[in-house]
């Protein structure tokens, strides 16, 4: 019956978008700003519901996915149980569902000098996994998306990242794992992911298979056209913020932005980004953007979501530090779009 079911058809339209009527609808969690969901919707997917515990991301989600029932809500509070009740008034029981997302990952990743293997955040994988267990009693869950930052392989990680692999598997999927670079996906950044696809078993679905896609592959090709930003000033009018709502930073007090001292300055605090090369890992917590390519100043928000290959119609909610942590732990759209593409065709037996 279910078979019948997915060749039974039609695409409607929704949010000037092709939304596939045969794919699952899509349950997000940790959905941050919706890098991740964006991939999936462009790739022909609906996304019913979002949740993230960061209210500021979630009036991003809501600004850029009208269609979306996006909701602030903390996971590790509200539990499986919460999910499950904010689930079934937007997705009728018994649906195919898709759930996507990428807890936070600052407890796993190498780039956090104090990381700390019992990291409260650590736990939020199992998490993930218990929701799936429940959603399953009361829906077809035919895949899971994971995405995580790949310091959650290392070793004095490897437990938590066993016990979610073993666990997935446990609930009947076939597990697919992939160290992914952005820039091998059309986005001009050093990002490398891991991402995680878990397939219904039994059901003929073949390998989860992400397609390289050519792109843009230096920031100069990302930004080397944009004017200046505006600077942060508690005074600063949407008004007042030239090309973009989101192109302003904040003002380039430190000494280090008036000399040289930083042309080949490689640390974390003030990387300066060549123009002519790839990006690295775009951006960090605290404010801790990098460098724009004169060495000046800070990257703006709107350089930085450019780098992250997110469109120009796409805006982000709230002040300048959540700004930052929304577009530093975002996914980048294109690399969202390849793997909900490759997800798609596994669906489809392709």
């Amino acid at each position: 019956m279910e078979k019948q079911n997915q060749t039974k058809h039609k695409k409607v339209v929704t949010d000037s978008k092709l939304i596939d009527s045969r794919m699952p609808q899509i349950i997000s969690l940790f959905c941050g700003a919706g890098g991740l969901d964006l991939g999936f919707k462009q790739a022909g997917f609906k996304v019913a519901i979002a949740i993230d515990f960061e209210k500021s991301a979630i009036q991003t989600h809501k600004k850029n996915f009208s269609k979306t029932t996006s909701i602030a809500a903390d996971l590790t509070e509200i539990g499986p149980l919460g999910v499950l009740q904010k689930v079934s008034q937007k997705i009728p029981l018994g649906s195919r569902v898709g759930i996507i997302g990428g807890p936070p990952c600052q407890g796993f990743s190498r780039s956090n000098p104090t990381s700390d293997v019992n990291d409260p955040r650590n736990l939020l994988p199992s998490l993930y996994v218990e929701i799936i267990k429940l959603l399953q009693e009361s829906y077809i869950v035919e895949f899971v998306v994971f995405e995580n930052v790949i310091g959650m392989k290392d070793k004095k990680h490897s437990e938590k990242y066993n016990s979610l692999i073993l666990g997935l598997k446990k609930l009947k999927f076939s597990v697919h794992e992939r160290i992914l670079c952005a820039l091998d996906y059309g986005v001009p950044q050093k990002r490398h992911r891991i991402i995680i696809s878990a397939l219904r078993a039994g059901q003929g679905y073949t390998d989860f298979l992400p397609r390289k896609r050519n792109g843009l592959a230096t920031v100069r090709q990302a930004i080397g056209d944009i004017g200046e930003p505006a600077f942060f000033d508690k005074n600063l009018k949407k008004s007042d913020i030239p090309v973009h709502p989101n192109h302003w930073t904040m003002k380039p007090k430190s000494y280090r932005f008036s000399t040289d001292s930083i042309r080949d300055n490689k640390s974390r605090s003030f990387r300066k980004l060549i123009w002519d090369k790839a990006s690295p890992t775009i951006a960090f917590g605290n404010r801790e953007i990098h460098l724009h390519p004169e060495g000046k100043r800070r990257l703006s928000i709107f350089e930085a979501m450019l780098l992250q290959g997110f469109p120009t119609s796409f805006v982000l909610e709230g002040n300048l530090s959540q700004q930052v942590t929304q577009i530093s732990n975002a996914v980048p759209p294109p690399l969202a779009r390849s793997v909900a593409a490759a997800v798609k065709k596994s669906l489809e037996g392709k």
